[in-house]
């Protein structure tokens, strides 16, 4: 494939994903609205169908891995990609419980993650990861996907702020609609079969570092990032409307923030991207429930996604660079089931401690979950990297 036809893989991938991010916006402020607001069910029912959803996600991304390494790419994002819209078409037609955990399990409606990396419908982000890779190279990746998942990130601001337009439910007509067309996208595609075989993958040892690193991650992101909207919908009754517009404004400065990724990386490498970033984080979502000042916890979760994000372009390349063209898919599912299946539970106690009253707690841990996984990356890869530093000067 010469560089005009990856630009143009690029160019309608790209299409694609900002409609179905578009839809994920809506679904990520429009559920817990619905469930906790609408149908009145608690918090901890809230964190059980949150949990369901993260694993199933972690399972679907596995499956979704191995089926684009060991069958065919384009196919498998046929896949992948349908599963949303007929999550968001199942919650228009019934919102019993058991519609909405099957809804949730579908759609992957975990919210454990900024939406730029698959907070909702995360199942189809390790499809999505190897694509770029196969389409980019070495030299530009961060920079794609910088881009891609800023794009990304401005469509889901977008989406959360159309939400204003509709109701509740309406948002889930209207995230039907627009993934369902954005599926139109995927026609033109045609991408390389990957090559891969079923079998003891090459890069293990990296794949368990990753590995154990992503379920740290995950288990941070499950404490709180579920749980933001409900937050401010517990503590000081925000209504959905003024919601969406917070919603937009966090998504977009968090959109803005992704494109610092490639500066990020070659000032600070891949490791002390991670640790300044997610560390300064840290440290904000603890004052978050100290403080309970509606100003100062909305200046903290407009930034909340922009320290979580700012380096996870640096950190797919680092990933991608580090296994095999041929394992990529199943690496990436690999990864994302460490971190969803982490959150689940994380997920789960939150929700508990929220339906308990016991609010700050969950943020607190979070502080000290993240401060072993930053020294985690260090001990991993730190050495690598500062070698690899030294060579290259």
């Amino acid at each position: 494939m010469n560089s005009a036809q990856r630009r143009r893989q690029r160019a309608f991938l790209a299409c694609y994903l900002s409609a179905r991010s578009a839809a994920a916006g809506m679904i990520s402020l429009a559920f817990p609205f619905l469930v906790l607001n609408d149908l009145h069910h608690s918090a901890l029912t809230l964190g059980a169908i949150y949990a369901a959803a993260c694993a199933a996600a972690a399972g679907q991304g596995l499956l979704i891995g191995v089926l684009s390494d060991v069958w065919s790419r384009t196919k498998t994002l046929w896949l992948a990609a349908v599963i949303l819209p007929l999550s968001a078409v199942i919650v228009c037609f019934s919102t019993s419980l058991w519609a909405l955990f099957l809804a949730a399990i579908l759609g992957g409606y975990s919210a454990t993650g900024s939406l730029m990396g698959g907070g909702v419908g995360g199942a189809a982000q390790p499809i999505q990861n190897a694509i770029l890779t196969d389409l980019s190279a070495s030299e530009n990746r961060t920079k794609f996907f910088s881009w891609f998942m800023f794009l990304s990130g401005v469509a889901a601001a977008a989406g959360t702020l159309l939400t204003r337009l509709v109701s509740v439910r309406g948002a889930f007509w209207a995230a039907a609609l627009i993934s369902g067309a954005g599926m139109l996208f995927l026609v033109p595609l045609c991408l390389p079969l990957p090559g891969g075989r079923l079998g003891r993958l090459k890069n293990g040892r990296v794949l368990g570092q990753f590995s154990v690193t992503g379920a740290l991650n995950g288990l941070s992101q499950g404490l709180i990032t579920p749980f933001l909207v409900p937050f401010f919908i517990l503590v000081f009754h925000v209504s959905a409307k003024r919601m969406s517009v917070y919603g937009f404004v966090s998504g977009s400065l968090g959109a803005l923030a992704i494109l610092a990724g490639p500066a990020l990386g070659r000032r600070l490498g891949f490791v002390r991207s991670i640790a300044w970033t997610r560390g300064l984080g840290a440290v904000l979502l603890m004052l978050m429930p100290l403080i309970r000042v509606l100003p100062f916890d909305l200046l903290v979760y407009f930034l909340t996604p922009t320290l979580r994000v700012a380096a996870v372009p640096v950190q797919k390349n680092a990933m991608a660079g580090m296994v095999d063209r041929a394992e990529l898919g199943r690496v990436f599912g690999w990864n994302q089931v460490s971190r969803l299946a982490a959150s689940a539970g994380a997920i789960f106690f939150t929700g508990a401690m929220f339906g308990l009253a016991d609010i700050g707690f969950p943020f607190y841990c979070y502080g000290a979950i993240m401060a072993i996984n930053i020294g985690l990356y260090f001990r991993f890869f730190g050495a690598a990297e500062a070698a690899g530093a030294e060579a290259a000067a």
